[in-house]
Formats: C-alpha cells, sequence, structure tokens
C-alpha cells in the first residue's frame, strides 16, 4: 500500500520545528481492529510495518505529539469501531449532552453539530432534548448509516470548507461539540477555523479528549497509537487556541478512557468569562513540570519495569513446558504486545466477540485468537489481560478457570495478579 504514513516535522500546536523525543516507544503498524482495509491481505504493509510511535515534546509550547502520521484515508474512510458498542458510552453521552444544554441553556431548536460524529448516539440525546442536529464524519457507512437512521451526517472530514457550508445550508451552531476526535486530527488549523466560523457569536466548541497528565502520571499506555496523534494538555492548548481568535473558558476532568478532560472554548471575546478550573489545571501542569523533557523519563523507566517482568514471567512459563495467553482483540492490544515485547511471547489471544477473526497479524507475529473456552482447554500458566479496564466484567465469567489454578496479569497501570473471580 502506497502512503501508509508521512512525517511532520513541527508542532501541530503552534508550528514550532523545536521538537524533542523524550518517549521512545516501539512502532506499531497502522493498521488496528478499528478499521478495515479493503483489499489488503493479511501481508500488506498496513498491518506488518512497524511504523515509528515515538512521543514528542514541543519545546515552544510543550505540546505532546506523534509526528510519524498514518494517512487519515486509509484510518478513517473504513472505520469499523462504533461509540454504542463501548461500555458505559450511552450512560456517559446521556449525562453529556444533559450537561452541556443545563450548564450553558441551550435552547430547543439550536443547532448542535458534532464532529467525528460516528454512529450518532451523542447527537441522538441532543435530538431528543429539542436540538436540530448534524453529524461529520469520514466513515463513509457509518455516516451513511447514522443518516438513515435519523441522524443527518455528511461523509467528509471537517476542515474550514466544510464550516462554511454548514453556515451556508444550516446557519450558524449553537454548540460544536467533539468527542475523543481531535487528537486523531494532524492538520488543527482548518478545524479549529470552520469550528471558529460555524459558530454563532455566543456559540460555543465543547470537546472531549484523552488528557496528557493522565495518559503519564496513570500510566495509561494502551491509549498511546497512531490514531491518537496528540496527547493534550491545557497550557498548549490555551495558546493555541488563542492564535486562531478562540479563547478556552472551561475545563472538567471526566474518567473515559481512564482519565479524559472536557474542554469548553468560545469565540475570542465571547460573553462567557473562563472559569477557575482553567488556571487550576494550569498551575497543576506547572507544577508537574509537563512542558518539560525531565518529566517523562520515570513514565519511560515505568514501562520499562512493566515490559521487563512481563516478559520474565512469559518466559519462565515456557521453560515450564506451559503457555501464555491473551484477553483481548482491540487497538489497545495492537499498541501493548510490542510496548511490553509480548509480540511472541503471547501464543494465542481470546475475544469474546467471535467477530475479531482467527489471527492477530503484525509486524514479525501472527497470533491465534481463539473463543474463551479455550482458556480451559489449553489451560495457559496465566493471561495477560489486554482489555485490563474491563478486567472485572471479565473475571467475573471465568470463576472455573481460577478454580483450576489459572491467572490473570492485569499489566497496567503497574502489574497487579488476579486469581479469583470476585
Amino acid at each position: 500500500m502506497q502512503n501508509l504514513f508521512y512525517v511532520r516535522h513541527t508542532c501541530r500546536l503552534c508550528h514550532s520545528d523545536k521538537q524533542e523525543l523524550v518517549v521512545p516507544m516501539a512502532g506499531m503498524p497502522i493498521g488496528t481492529p478499528n478499521f478495515q482495509v479493503p483489499n489488503a491481505s493479511v501481508d500488506d504493509p498496513v498491518f506488518r510495518a512497524a511504523v515509528p510511535m515515538a512521543l514528542h515534546l514541543c519545546r515552544d509550547c510543550g505540546h505532546l505529539q506523534i509526528l510519524h502520521v498514518g494517512n487519515p484515508e486509509v484510518q478513517y474512510r473504513n472505520y469499523v469501531y462504533t461509540t454504542s458498542l463501548s461500555l458505559g458510552l450511552r450512560e456517559h453521552f446521556a449525562g453529556y449532552a444533559n450537561d452541556v444544554v443545563s450548564r450553558f441553556g441551550i435552547a430547543p431548536g439550536s443547532l448542535v453539530v458534532e464532529l467525528g460524529s460516528n454512529d450518532g448516539s451523542l447527537l441522538g440525546y441532543f435530538k431528543e432534548r429539542g436540538m436540530r442536529v448534524l453529524g461529520v464524519d469520514p466513515a463513509v457507512d457509518i455516516a451513511r448509516r447514522a443518516t438513515e437512521a435519523g441522524i443527518e451526517t455528511i461523509g467528509d472530514f471537517f476542515t474550514d470548507v466544510i464550516g462554511h457550508r454548514i453556515l451556508q445550508s444550516h446557519g450558524a451552531a449553537s454548540v460544536v461539540i467533539a468527542n475523543n476526535m481531535i487528537a486523531n486530527v494532524d492538520n488543527l488549523d482548518p478545524l479549529v477555523i470552520g469550528v471558529r466560523d460555524v459558530l454563532a457569536p455566543d456559540g460555543l466548541f465543547v470537546f472531549e479528549t484523552q488528557y496528557g497528565v493522565d495518559v503519564t502520571e496513570k500510566n495509561l499506555l494502551d491509549t498511546v497509537y497512531h490514531e491518537h496523534l496528540s496527547y493534550f494538555n491545557i497550557k498548549p492548548l490555551i495558546r493555541f487556541f488563542a492564535r486562531l481568535g478562540m479563547e478556552l473558558i472551561d475545563v472538567q476532568h471526566i474518567w473515559t478512557k481512564g482519565g479524559s478532560i472536557r474542554v469548553t472554548v468560545q469565540r475570542a471575546g465571547g460573553p462567557k468569562k473562563p472559569s477557575a478550573e482553567v488556571a487550576r489545571f494550569v498551575a497543576e501542569e506547572d507544577r508537574l513540570g509537563v512542558d518539560q523533557p525531565a518529566y517523562y523519563a520515570p513514565y519511560v523507566k515505568r514501562i520499562a519495569a512493566i515490559r521487563d517482568e512481563l516478559i520474565a514471567m512469559a518466559d519462565a512459563a515456557h521453560a515450564r513446558g506451559q503457555s501464555v495467553a491473551g484477553y483481548g482483540v482491540s487497538v489497545g492490544t495492537t499498541t501493548l504486545l510490542p510496548q511490553f515485547g509480548l509480540e511472541n511471547k503471547i501464543d494465542f489471544l481470546v475475544d469474546d466477540d467471535p467477530k475479531k477473526g482467527n489471527v492477530m497479524a503484525g509486524p514479525g507475529y501472527d497470533i491465534p485468537i481463539l473463543p474463551p473456552a479455550a482458556l480451559y482447554e489449553r489451560k495457559p500458566a496465566f493471561v495477560v489481560v489486554f482489555a485490563w479496564r474491563y478486567v472485572d466484567p471479565i473475571r467475573a465469567k471465568h470463576a472455573r478457570y481460577f478454580a483450576e489454578g489459572g491467572k490473570f496479569v492485569v499489566p497496567l497501570p503497574g502489574i497487579s495478579m488476579v486469581e479469583r473471580a470476585d
């Protein structure tokens, strides 16, 4: 496959070329379980090439980012992951819509536009509250199905051009929302200019994204992959939005993905005053020193320590003639296999979803994917729970495995052992 990725050399927030490598990471494939690649065989470079994924820190504005950028046409035109399938997200979306409508007094009939709207789940809750809604998402099949289900969706990448088109066809937006998508965008300037221009004078841009501080402080390594190009902290975002004629006015810390932020932005000079939370977040980031390279050294050491322990455990099991399994086939698994050096240490993977296929292929590995019953048939010495956030519902299903002497190893945020179902 041609044009699998490209490399940028400047900060995607401030355009400075002063980028310093702070978190070396093993390369991983662009292809993940989140999307399909039409006409690509299992040996296509999209699955087999280990594309660099190191994290760089901008020495001018302090933004943390990946500079090797996957081709968005490959990644997002054929996206298959839908938000409605994630545990707890429906309830989160209902609360999200309630919070935005009530906190900011959004009137019925107002236009709400969502960027990266996926299957329209979040917009559906705004529609229930009497809003006019419009989605924008480049995954053409998902966009079509959302439209057919009653959530009008433009099947394209959002830019300033699309923003102007929406302004002409639907009028100004009271709210533009984005749920875990702006971290996936390399060229952010046209996106934010489009948001600024489509907003009403008192309109708001509200987005959720992974919080960079949580990624490092809570060791959320499985959220680092090529779709997530940026790991946003508040201080660099303030400077970024100001450069484009907007003002960051509020931050909320939320639970999703182990630690995220909900950020509210208005046009520069808008009617709302910044909340005290903005200054509080900046002060904490300054206290931690997240804009300094030295801050990231302990994070690198923690990753290395987990890797060394997992490899030692797997090698000891194999020396005893026992196998080692993994639980969960996801984009997080694609990240953790190379970061923890487990590509050729995991003998098989299990997943509750039978649609995950028969093999997980990657750079130098082909790991069989089996149903969970394989845990009882093959009796692995232990199971690395790559889906570690869901370890409690997973463990509850496998009391028999524990009764027969099996163990779950939870790799994050630090290694822990599970030896019982409750």
